[in-house]
């Protein structure tokens, strides 16, 4: 087992752009947005639609998430082999956490027990123990191709990945980090989603045009359905009201909306630039996604079905985050 080590970071002024821990000049909570090819974070003030800071991490950010005592965001910085933690509130900068070895994808189980990241470089899921403060190393499980995107069920037994280069979602207890099944997908499987009801799992099938959806009631999954959402189908957001689910899809350049209990799409949504990871304001009206490839934050009204509004960012902006969101 491995205790790892914690430093400070500071921040800085680079070519020309302010990497501030100012706060957001509104009082709001603001929102991040993962720069992944600048390695670092913008921070959006959500009142005056402005980037207020950038602020700078360990190479290749990907994908955040929130601890469970909601203190710091974590920014796991794949490339870089660490994680960057900041204040959800004011955007400063805590510390950095290293030795975490190609953090892609992060979660955190539900009963707060297990910290647990997709290593997608090199084909591993590893476990640390969390104490509220300090990551420990318990175990590292071999797996298939290119783990992608994690799910871990509300009781905290399972943790589900899939595998974006051999076509396969794959369960692992999380008791004895052991993996209990594999089944192929459709191409490409990127971000899983679980039913509220604990029956389904939702995968996106960035290879193709679809969401799979398995059955994983018996002792393995079966893949029952494919709802066709559009070519790049990607990331997850729940809607906030327990039923609906929101996708990318990153190549038709458009968000589908999907009813999970009629596993069917009731909604669709127009957005430039390659839409990917998303977050859903806490009124539930708009969704704040990253445009990959246009180097933007896009704002979406889901009244008006339409993009309102777009901030400029980094490079190839990926992860999107804020404390003032929708129920997950």
């Amino acid at each position: 087992m491995k205790i790892l080590s914690i430093a400070r970071t500071c921040v800085v002024a680079l070519g020309g752009l302010w990497y501030s821990v100012a706060s957001v000049a509104s009082g709001a909570p603001p929102l991040f947005v993962l720069n992944s090819l600048e390695a670092n974070v913008s921070v959006i003030d959500p009142v005056t639609w402005t980037e207020t800071a950038r602020i700078p991490t360990g190479k290749e950010p990907h994908h955040l998430y929130l601890t469970p005592d909601e203190k710091s965001i974590i920014v796991a910085n794949a490339l870089g082999d660490t994680l960057t933690f900041v204040d959800p509130r004011t955007a400063e900068v805590q510390r950095t956490v290293r030795g975490i070895v190609d953090p892609y994808h992060l979660r955190f189980s539900p009963d707060m027990k297990w910290f647990i990241t997709a290593a997608n470089r090199l084909n591993h899921v590893d476990f640390y123990r969390w104490d509220g403060k300090d990551l420990t190393l318990v175990q590292r499980v071999a797996t298939s191709r290119t783990p992608s995107h994690l799910w871990i069920d509300s009781r905290s037994t399972t943790v589900y990945s899939t595998m974006q280069d051999s076509d396969e979602l794959v369960a692992i207890d999380i008791a004895t980090q052991t993996i209990k099944w594999r089944v192929k997908t459709g191409p490409m499987p990127a971000d899983v989603y679980g039913s509220p009801d604990g029956k389904h799992l939702f995968v996106g099938l960035t290879g193709g045009d679809s969401v799979e959806v398995f059955d994983i009631s018996g002792r393995e999954a079966i893949s029952v359905k494919r709802i066709k959402t559009g070519n790049g189908a990607h990331a997850f957001r729940a809607a906030g009201d327990g039923r609906h689910l929101y996708v990318s899809n990153r190549v038709a350049n458009s968000i589908s909306k999907i009813d999970m209990n009629t596993q069917q799409v009731v909604e669709s949504y127009p957005v430039p630039g390659g839409p990917d990871c998303m977050d859903v304001s806490a009124d539930g009206r708009y969704i704040y996604v990253s445009s990959r490839w246009a180097r933007k934050l896009s704002v979406v009204d889901t009244q008006a079905k339409k993009v309102v509004r777009q901030v400029n960012v980094g490079k190839s902006p990926h992860g999107v985050w804020t404390l003032q969101h929708a129920p997950r």
